[in-house]
Formats: C-alpha cells, structure tokens, sequence
C-alpha cells in the first residue's frame, strides 16, 4: 500500500507577463507564460493586444481598451503576490503610462520591460508615440530594458541608420534611469560570427559586454520574449542582475539549439518552448 507523502510543495514566485498573444504560439504571452513555467515560477497575464500571426507576418491586431488592461491588472494585483514584472508589446501611449503608473519597480518587485515596437517579421507594433512614452514614462520606472539595437535607436529618437556603437546606445538608455541588456544578435545581412556580444550598462557605469555562443538557426520567432521573461524569472527567484542576464541568455541559446532543425511555418519558426528533460540551472546557482 502506498501513501501520499505530507511534503508540501513549496510555493512558486509569481512572475505577471503585461503583453500581446501570438496566435502562432512563437512570441507574447505564449512564450512568456511557457518560458515562466520552465523556470518553476507560476506565471499570470495581462493581454495588451490580441494579434492574428503567424512566422511570416502579423495580419491583424485588435487593442483591448485601457480600461480592460486596467482591469486585468487589478484582478491580479488584488489577489496574487506579484514577485516580477515583464512586459512586451505595450501598444499605445496610454497603456505604457498604465504599467508606469502601477506596476513600477520596486525592491521586492522587479520591472523587466521588453520594448516590443516591431515584430520579428517586420510588422510595426508601436509607433513613435510610444517609444516616446516609454523613455519618458516608463523606463526610469523599470528596473531593466532589453531592446536589441533597433528598438534602443527609436527608444533614443534616433534614425534607423543611426551608426551609434551598441555600448553607447546601452549608456545612454541607462542615463533615464534603469538598468539595460542592449541584446547583440547578428544584424541583417551581417558576416556570421561564432559569438554574439550584449551590453550591460547601468546608470552611471561603464557597459559591460556579455560574450555568448552564437546559434545559427532561423527558427528564433520569440527568442527576444523568451530571453526577457528568463531574465523576469531569475529576478524573482532572488538572483542579482548580471547572473540572472547570463543565466537567461544561456536558456535562450539551449532552447534555439534544440528548434534548430524543427520544421515549423512558412517563415521564421519559433524557438523551443517545449520543456527541456535537462532543466535550466537556477540563476542564483550560477556566478
């Protein structure tokens, strides 16, 4: 005769994903709320955007009102202890000022925000109203802002063929106030390289790259989520920013190996959200 063991589990952090779906499944909720579970963190939402996508292109996108956002945000605020923050496609000015307002850092509730202004196939999911009021409103609330090269350009209000190296881009978003992981993959049309380099910067600190393995692969729809909600997850487990960076980026180059051969969409597929038999090392045990 077997019994059930009197162990409890322990209670997982809580980690709110604030963003848009992905009827492909790829990138937004979808990836953040996989990519928490993976981390054994318990993962909530609210869903800024509702869009009709695919590994090509975005067809449609439908914008629930602020005041719907509003109260997805209460209905979770209200009634689980929220131990992060990550956001991803924001959408308009007013929901951006939303997350500012409510869902601000604080010491016992880290804001990662992923500043999603176009999609991987190029669609535009944030104009520059937006990357306006994210630089005013919100990253000096933020605790980290993960944009690759492009975004940090727009969140800057520079030209898309602005020729500002990386760690300068990084330093300067660090001057509004939070930490920045500048992401480093390879460019459009770029020579392939073994490695890629991302920029560490924090306010009044010189940036710090980051060298990791590059993963040649085209199925890395989601990848940017992906690496920001692990990012999210380390935060709420405890761990110090710069190994909780490096233990996100490590996920993140695992799990484009283990898609890189999938056969998934006409386009660019989706990096691997199916759980991995070898599991993510915990952030705080990595130095």
């Amino acid at each position: 005769m077997t019994t059930l063991s009197s162990t409890r589990s322990p209670t997982p952090p809580v980690v709110l994903t604030v963003a848009g779906t992905d009827s492909g499944g790829a990138a937004g909720v979808a990836a953040d709320l996989t990519t928490f579970a993976a981390h054994g963190v318990h993962g909530a939402c609210v869903v800024t955007a509702v869009t009709a996508q695919d590994t090509t292109e975005v067809h449609a996108v439908h914008a629930p009102p602020p005041e719907v956002v509003a109260a997805q945000v209460d209905a979770v605020l209200g009634d689980l202890p929220v131990g992060a923050v990550k956001t991803g496609v924001l959408g308009s000015p007013a929901v951006v000022r939303l997350v500012a307002e409510r869902l601000a850092a604080r010491p016992d509730r880290p804001l990662v925000v992923d500043p999603v202004l176009v999609a991987t196939s190029g669609a535009v999911l944030g104009d520059a109203s937006v990357a306006a009021a994210y630089a005013d409103v919100l990253l000096p609330r933020a605790t980290v802002v993960t944009p690759n090269a492009d975004e940090a350009r727009a969140l800057l209000g520079l030209p898309p063929d602005d020729t500002t190296p990386a760690p300068r881009l990084a330093a300067a978003l660090a001057a509004t106030g939070c930490a920045v992981v500048l992401t480093g993959g390879p460019a459009p049309g770029a020579v392939p390289r073994a490695t890629c380099t991302d920029w560490l910067a924090r306010p009044g600190r010189s940036p710090v790259p980051l060298v990791h393995p590059r993963v040649r692969t085209e199925n890395d729809h989601g990848s940017g989520c992906t690496f920001s909600a692990a990012l999210a997850a380390g935060l709420a487990g405890g761990a110090d920013l710069e190994p909780a960076v490096g233990a996100a980026a490590r996920y993140v180059a695992r799990q484009l190996a283990r898609s890189a051969d999938w056969d998934l969409g006409r386009g660019r597929g989706p990096v691997a959200h199916t759980l991995d038999p070898h599991p993510p090392h915990r952030p705080q045990e990595t130095s």
